[in-house]
């Protein structure tokens, strides 16, 4: 079995690396300076006990990959870059139609993956790692990596589900194969409602004077979620300072682990956020259920608009940001 990681950035770069280092064969599919970096130089790792370089194979897409029977997909792109990425792989290779794995924030893709290829895997992603510099990735676990655990889409888990955790936990993650992924996805999705605050804010605003804008930005997603009648209580994925203690959260040569995925994003001027799939998740079923959701398209729609505006992170303060949570309007902003 081979391992495609297809979006080599934090957690594609820190999964492949994990898994190379392990002994199993990885592709890496990479673009722009990142793609060139790993090919000149290789995937330098970082992690609070090891800076290591890996000559792991690198693709700048699909088509150049060579896919072959017996690949995997492990799709680690942001979910707005989704359908691109599984179109890539359809048209690379449209009689394999390799199993997906969908390593990614949200809950949209893998009903998308679906539609183009028969087996789906959901993966809830509990990592903190970052990708800021062409060619690097860091990892901030000092025991371990993370925790990846994965099932069939929409629900079930198959022998490959056992195949892929067994590796993944050889590899310094934590993982199992669950029949209730979606569950464990959705109450990822909740937590991932404050991502949007960060990349406006900026880094550090979580339990800090955002912490009640947060938590009713959560609320409202939960509110939403009960009334779809969607599953979503997972304890263990809600407890994020009893996980980060459990795999060792540590700086990585004095430097903290600063931002999730969405400041990463802005910081890297990526052009992109993946907020429409996160925020937008709860706004798109609020609009079905005829249910409002202000908090959340508050941020969707500023999470655009720092991405668009080229604007960095703390462009808003989090008294402003709450200003307008609250329906007030601040001079030069929407």
């Amino acid at each position: 079995m081979r391992y495609v990681i297809f979006g080599a950035g934090a957690i594609g770069g820190m999964v492949g690396a994990r898994l190379h280092q392990s002994g199993h064969e990885v592709l890496l599919i990479a673009r722009g300076a990142h793609h060139d970096a790993i090919a000149r130089d290789g995937l330098t790792m970082l992690s609070p006990n090891e800076r290591e370089t890996f000559r792991i194979p690198v693709a700048r897409d699909a088509g150049s990959a060579g896919l072959r029977s017996g690949d995997v997909i492990l799709l680690c792109v942001k979910a707005q870059d989704t359908w691109g990425a599984l179109i890539d792989v359809r048209d690379a290779a449209p009689r394999l139609a390799p199993p997906i794995v969908c390593m990614q924030n949200g809950v949209a893709s893998e009903a998308i993956a679906l539609r183009l290829f028969p087996e789906v895997h959901g993966a809830v992603v509990l990592v903190p790692a970052e990708h800021l510099e062409p060619g690097v990735v860091a990892g901030y676990g000092s025991k371990l990596t993370g925790r990846i655990d994965l099932g069939l889409y929409p629900e079930g888990a198959n022998e490959l589900s056992h195949q892929v955790s067994k590796a993944l936990a050889a590899s310094r993650f934590e993982s199992d194969a669950r029949s209730d992924i979606m569950v464990h996805k959705y109450a990822k999705l909740i937590q991932n409602l404050a991502n949007g605050v960060e990349a406006i804010c900026g880094p550090g605003q979580r339990d800090g004077p955002n912490g009640e804008l947060i938590e009713a930005l959560r609320d409202e997603g939960r509110a939403v979620l009960r009334a779809a009648e969607i599953s979503f209580e997972v304890a263990d994925v809600a407890d994020v300072a009893g996980r980060w203690a459990k795999i060792g959260l540590a700086p990585i040569e004095g430097r903290k682990h600063q931002g999730g995925s969405g400041w990463q994003s802005v910081v890297r001027g990526a052009g992109s956020i993946e907020t429409d799939y996160l925020n937008g998740e709860i706004v798109l079923l609020g609009r079905q259920l005829g249910l409002p959701t202000p908090l959340n398209q508050l941020i969707q729609g500023l999470a655009r608009e720092t991405v668009s505006a080229g604007h960095s992170p703390g462009w808003l303060t989090p008294d402003e940001l709450l200003t307008l949570a609250d329906g007030r309007s601040i001079e030069g902003n929407i």
